[in-house]
């Protein structure tokens, strides 16, 4: 099922290159360059979610422009790149699964749907919207671990900065790295400890992935129909008979993939922003209970959230998370589809 077909019913006069299938590519060479070149695009936007984390763990709202402030003054710039060694750790094996998902799903409910009568257009949607559940659903195997450790290292700085009073129920173990934050968890909590919050991160990321890839979907057929009726008029005016169509460039085709990725991850920030806050505080976060310290429960979790600032506090961190999945996922699609260009097979 190539993108073409997909832009039929609203941009026939558009000839958008067909897209690239799970069989056309050369798989050692998909996973070995998507490694490389999607740890480029995780060390270019980490900071970001940083600052995402610690505006969703602070008791009170902080400013993206005041807590960079407080970054550099107390931590340096290494403060914007606490876990990051352990998150590029789980970043290669991550994708990896991701991408495998993604591309066998959408292969086969492609095929499928468009078998039991959908339309193209339908077809390419609900294929997208399978392909980014199951996707997400096995990438997360590797990475709530991976959050679990990168995020207690991230909220660290917390303690050393003006912000300390405001994470009153932040672990009080310290961990020099990657290593040391995954023994300690293992040894105070066992495997359990790792996968805090295993199952709010499915509710999170499966509906984010699938509502994104949907919404994606449908935004690049919408701006291709766009396109489709600029050109028609304008080839109108000029007196063409619009004959063979527009092709267009790889510049072109680039920028509505950025487009359709910044408005796709818009729709996914606003919808999932609660849960992937609540998902945060789970993981990183402890209660207090007969002295003791706990992990919080989902509704401890949510009732703490309220009673801090009603629901504005689960959207906390709301611009530094659509900032991030906009030039996360812009980036991703256009390095995506140039990966999957490098590594097709010869034919």
């Amino acid at each position: 099922m190539s993108l073409s077909a997909a832009e039929d019913d609203s941009a026939s006069e558009i000839h958008i290159p067909a897209d690239i299938d799970w069989h056309m590519l050369d798989k050692s060479k998909f996973f070995f360059l998507g490694a490389a070149l999607f740890s480029g695009v995780s060390a270019a936007l980490y900071p970001i979610v940083v600052l995402k984390t610690r505006q969703q763990v602070l008791s009170t709202q902080v400013s993206c422009f005041n807590m960079s402030l407080n970054i550099m003054r107390y931590e340096g710039f290494r403060g914007f790149y606490r876990g990051f060694g352990t998150s590029l750790m789980g970043t290669i094996p991550a994708r990896a699964l991701y991408m495998a998902a993604l591309e066998v799903t959408k292969s086969s409910v492609g095929t499928a749907t468009v078998r039991l009568g959908f339309s193209d257009s339908t077809a390419t949607t609900i294929a997208n919207a399978a392909a980014g559940l199951s996707s997400a659903m096995a990438a997360q195997l590797v990475w709530t671990p991976i959050d679990v450790v990168s995020q207690r290292l991230m909220i660290q700085g917390c303690q050393h900065s003006s912000n300390k009073n405001l994470v009153p129920n932040v672990s009080s173990c310290r961990y020099s790295n990657g290593l040391d934050a995954f023994r300690k968890i293992l040894v105070a909590d066992g495997p359990r400890g790792l996968y805090r919050g295993f199952g709010i991160s499915i509710l999170t990321y499966a509906p984010s992935n699938a509502v994104w890839w949907a919404s994606y979907s449908v935004a690049s057929r919408l701006i291709w129909g766009g396109v489709g009726c600029y050109m028609s008029k304008k080839d109108e005016s000029d007196g063409g008979g619009g004959c063979g169509g527009y092709r267009p460039n790889s510049k072109a085709v680039v920028a509505v993939q950025g487009l359709s990725a910044a408005m796709a991850s818009g729709v996914s920030a606003i919808i999932t922003m609660p849960l992937d806050t609540i998902k945060t505080r789970l993981q990183v976060l402890d209660g207090e209970e007969n002295g003791q310290r706990r992990p919080l429960t989902i509704l401890q979790t949510v009732r703490n959230l309220v009673k801090e600032g009603g629901m504005g506090a689960c959207y906390r961190g709301l611009g530094p998370r659509w900032a991030s999945m906009s030039m996360s996922a812009t980036t991703m699609i256009t390095t995506y589809e140039f990966l999957k260009r490098l590594s097709t097979k010869s034919q």
